[in-house]
């Protein structure tokens, strides 16, 4: 038997270092060859790595949310043959080794003294009682006293059994209350909703969250945000989309409003290609692009990712409704590529039905604009002096003040709200 010793691979883009994020194996296990050992986080997204051989895991070489260089030990595993362990990869971090409990030694057996004094106050005291179901106008028994104890307590008197005469309430069975709420929480018993909790958790910040955490906070750092909102009316894009999904959902697939949105961002942007644009700030450097690579904002399991539309000038509305659906799910599962994730020139985020009325997203850096999608909602309006509904729905766009002036950043969202309350305008050459 040998020893196979996996390191830390070169992922490219000059990336010296990497989060390990999370392990799939642990000490032990036998794994077998292409089989996931862990996953590590660089710069722009989640990798997977898998085992070149088949073996038996002898010694894992980080925790998830270290930071690992590269070429550094990952894994160790046991194969058959010599494997390819020399002499320079003998510092493979060993686990600690497992203390053995030492055997219970049974205390000594003491025999009770007799009972001479009379019960304590506290075993007089009501039994811990559960909370009484009573109707929400109904008050109970008690005195002013023990009302305003309970109000201290934060104890809703209407849960509580009263243990006095006609089931009166008395600051024992305040007590007893309390004293089953705690009982509950040890048990390990479903507290009552009204019971007090005191469990905490903490989640440690690595992988993917550290990442957005990162790139959150540096944006909101470096770059000079502002926000804009506009109000849009979707009636007429929205009709022609169920229209296109009747007559060609079918055969071409079901759309819908983001492949508008992508293609209302094209055409703007031929007018305002400063916002089309990526901002180095410690070259001083703005790149305006002529390609339109649209982030779109996708939520995960794993946290926010963007994947990229690259080139959605050049797609139809079903070319950017199936490259948008690929993307998402391969955002979703994992499996989208480090190049499916970097690259964007302008982002589109949207919550969808929960998109509330406004939001101010935040830059993804080192583009100088994004483009909020909020839900779309039914109002009255007034048209040509009458009173009718519509379909509206807000874009909250947000800015890189260093780069885009107040008005243009207006102007090209002022842009998109024609092109989609007139659609037509979206094809017209």
């Amino acid at each position: 038997m040998g020893t196979h010793v996996i390191k830390m691979p070169d992922i490219g883009e000059g990336i010296a270092e990497v989060e390990l994020a999370q392990w799939h194996v642990k000490v032990g296990d036998l794994v077998v060859e292409d089989q996931v050992l862990a996953d590590v986080m660089t710069d722009k997204a989640m990798v997977d790595i898998p085992s070149p051989v088949h073996g038996k895991v002898l010694s894992l070489g980080g925790q998830p949310g270290e930071v690992m260089a590269v070429g550094s030990i990952l894994i160790s595993i046991e194969v058959e043959g010599a494997g390819n362990l020399k002499a320079s990869d003998h510092l493979v971090k060993e686990p600690a080794p497992i203390k053995e409990a030492a055997p219970a030694v049974a205390a000594p057996k003491v025999e009770a003294a007799p009972v001479l004094e009379s019960k304590p106050a506290a075993a007089c005291r009501p039994a811990p009682q559960a909370p009484v179901a009573r109707d929400a106008d109904e008050r109970p028994l008690a005195s002013p006293a023990v009302r305003k104890h309970a109000l201290d307590l934060g104890i809703q008197l209407r849960l509580v059994q009263g243990s006095g005469p006609a089931g009166r309430i008395l600051h024992e069975d305040l007590d007893a209350y309390l004293a089953q709420g705690t009982q509950n929480a040890r048990s390990g018993s479903a507290p009552s909703g009204y019971a007090q909790r005191h469990d905490e958790e903490q989640i440690p910040v690595i992988g993917m969250r550290r990442k957005i955490a990162q790139r959150m906070q540096e944006a909101t750092q470096r770059a000079a945000h502002f926000s804009y909102v506009e109000e849009i009316d979707v009636t007429a894009v929205e009709e022609l989309r169920a229209h296109l999904n009747e007559k060609h959902g079918a055969t071409r697939g079901k759309l819908t409003l983001l492949p508008f949105l992508v293609r209302a961002l094209v055409v703007a942007l031929r007018d305002f290609p400063q916002i089309n644009a990526r901002y180095d700030d410690e070259a001083q450097v703005i790149t305006r692009h002529g390609a339109v690579h649209v982030g779109v904002a996708t939520q995960s399991d794993v946290g926010l990712m963007v994947p990229v539309v690259r080139h959605a000038e050049a797609r139809s509305l079903w070319d950017s409704a199936a490259e948008i659906a690929r993307l998402a799910t391969a955002a979703r599962t994992g499996k989208a590529a480090r190049d499916e994730l970097s690259g964007s020139t302008i982002t589109l985020t949207s919550l969808g039905a929960l998109g509330g009325i406004v939001s101010t997203p935040v830059l993804n850096l080192p583009e100088v604009a994004i483009v909020g999608v909020n839900k779309i909602v039914e109002r009255p309006m007034v048209i040509k002096g009458q009173i009718v509904v519509r379909k509206m729905m807000n874009l909250s766009s947000s800015f890189d003040h260093r780069v885009v002036d107040g008005m243009d950043a207006a102007l090209f969202i002022q842009a998109i709200r024609g092109l989609l309350e007139q659609p037509a305008s979206l094809f017209v050459e």
